[in-house]
């Protein structure tokens, strides 16, 4: 049984990639602000300020994804992804718990895309980024008493 070859990688192959990584970030934003704000409950008064932060942090990826998409040449999204919203804190910790998995996997998948362009210094800003996507994957699991979940691994 064979393999089919991945496809090649080019510039206008990655820009469309980073345009729903970028939709994925709006996503993150309007998913952290407004479950920072609803998030009821002493338990959970740690992990709403945390949320804040993470909404800011989000902030900095889109705006760091635009940047790229811009340097390839291409046009930043201007839509978000669709945001669950819930009643209920442990099913708002847990979507965003989906959505950094999902976010990982991607990021993942775009280090290696960039590195087969020769994109070392967006390869290079996408681990950063990789790295306080993971560290809000932990903060999601541990506020939800979890061990943090394998994003699974990049294709």
């Amino acid at each position: 049984m064979s393999k089919t070859a991945p496809e090649k990688i080019t510039r206008e192959t990655l820009i469309d990639a980073l345009n729903e990584d970028l939709s994925r970030e709006y996503q993150a934003i309007i998913a952290y602000v407004n479950y920072s704000q609803v998030l009821k409950g002493a338990a959970y008064m740690n992990i709403a300020d945390e949320l804040a932060v993470h909404a800011k942090e989000e902030l900095d990826h889109a705006l760091q994804i635009a940047n790229h998409i811009d340097y390839l040449g291409g046009m930043p999204s201007v839509v978000p992804k669709p945001v669950k919203t819930s009643e209920k804190a442990e099913e708002m910790l847990q979507f965003d718990l989906d959505n950094e998995k999902e976010t990982i996997r991607n990021y993942r998948r775009r280090v290696k895309q960039a590195d087969e362009l020769n994109e070392f210094a967006i390869a290079e800003s996408l681990r950063n980024i990789l790295v306080q996507e993971q560290d809000h994957l932990i903060a999601l699991a541990t506020a939800l008493g979890i061990d943090p979940p394998n994003p699974g691994i990049a294709d």
